[in-house]
């Protein structure tokens, strides 16, 4: 393949989650490959990882300051002078808040701009600012197809912009640990404990469980949304099960989780991609989520997973009961994922995919 010019990736995310892990992921991944920079903000969870996990040991990064997204001039100069000072000629932009202050920044610059989109967009922006905010952009990446609908719908495209979509990778290599086997059933849940993340119906749907005198545990791991608290809080008292209902905050090990869990429930009403669908389908175990948005794309794929009515309680209820009253086979067909996620997941597949796109 002829060499690439020098590169960045860009994800100035203070966040902790799905597209953060990504972004780092796919940072790496290219680093691999070609001249890599990674443009982030300092002191964030990413920068933590940057410095400290040994994964990334290699990665070349760029830590920057700023107290706001919105037409930030620590942004604008702070950025263009990485991209000026290291002769980067394609940038891959992973977010969405920045791209205000990036075109300034890249303004005059000869940039091939591809932008990565990872979370749903709902309202549309094609006013005359984001018409130009959006101009120079060369590719937009989705990361599923029900994503580039939405893009389609959403963003203003230049006279020469194209569309593609690829689908992530893995951030790092399934678990070695052994599926282990217990009396209980046990649910994992993994995601923000906040609104809009499924948990609230993972936790309502056990009920059928709790009914049926069927002995179970449900586990979700996922830094918490402090105003969700009190609402969680009057959730767990409203159900006669609570003491069953374990909630563990954020791990770095969520990936030793799913061999130690039966069912992964996620009934988010509203994902983008939904990254620990794909970690869960390549570690193996059941999974039971809502079919929707990028949900379905998963479905379509070739795995055994269980989608049930989109928003449906009793659909994910009567579902959950029959998987545990099937579950020596429902898991037999489940492990059956592992093979064809190795080959759809794929990080070379992945870094192929981005180096194809790049000058």
């Amino acid at each position: 393949m002829k060499k690439k010019s020098p590169t960045a990736l860009i994800c100035l995310s203070h966040h902790i989650g799905g597209m953060e892990l990504a972004a780092t992921k796919l940072a790496n991944n290219l680093s691999k490959e070609t001249d890599i920079t990674y443009i982030i903000k300092k002191d964030t969870f990413i920068h933590t990882q940057c410095k400290e996990n040994p994964d990334y040991t290699n990665l070349k990064y760029e830590a920057i300051n700023f107290s706001t997204t919105l037409l930030s001039p620590s942004i604008v100069f702070g950025v263009r002078k990485i991209i000026k000072d290291k002769g980067i000629k394609n940038v891959i932009f992973v977010g969405a808040s920045e791209m205000k202050s990036l075109y300034f920044a890249f303004l005059g610059l000869d940039i091939n701009l591809i932008v990565r989109h990872g979370t749903i967009k709902s309202h549309p922006k094609k006013d005359w600012f984001h018409r130009l905010v959006y101009s120079n952009v060369s590719t937009h990446v989705a990361i599923s197809k029900y994503m580039l609908g939405n893009i389609q719908k959403i963003i203003p495209f230049g006279k020469n912009t194209k569309t593609t979509v690829i689908v992530p990778s893995l951030a790092k290599k399934i678990s070695t640990m052994e599926s282990t086997t217990s009396n209980v059933l046990r649910l994992l849940h993994a995601g923000r404990v906040t609104s809009g993340k499924g948990i609230d119906n993972a936790i309502l749907a056990c009920q059928t469980l709790h009914d049926h005198k069927i002995d179970f545990s449900f586990d979700n791991f996922g830094p918490s949304d402090s105003k969700y608290g009190n609402k969680l809080n009057q959730l767990l008292c409203s159900i006669t099960y609570a003491d069953k209902i374990h909630i563990n905050g954020f791990t770095d090990k969520i990936y030793d989780e799913y061999p130690k869990h039966d069912i992964f429930i996620f009934p988010t009403p509203d994902e983008g991609y939904g990254n620990v669908m794909m970690e869960a389908i390549s570690h193996g175990i059941i999974v039971l989520a809502f079919d929707n948005t990028a949900i379905s794309n998963f479905g379509e794929m070739g795995f055994h997973i269980h989608l049930v009515e989109d928003k449906s309680l009793d659909a994910l209820k009567e579902r959950l009961l029959f998987i545990a009253q099937n579950l020596v086979s429902e898991k037999k067909k489940a492990q059956a994922n592992k093979e064809i996620a190795k080959k759809v997941f794929a990080p070379e597949r992945e870094t192929n995919e981005y180096l194809a796109l790049l000058y």
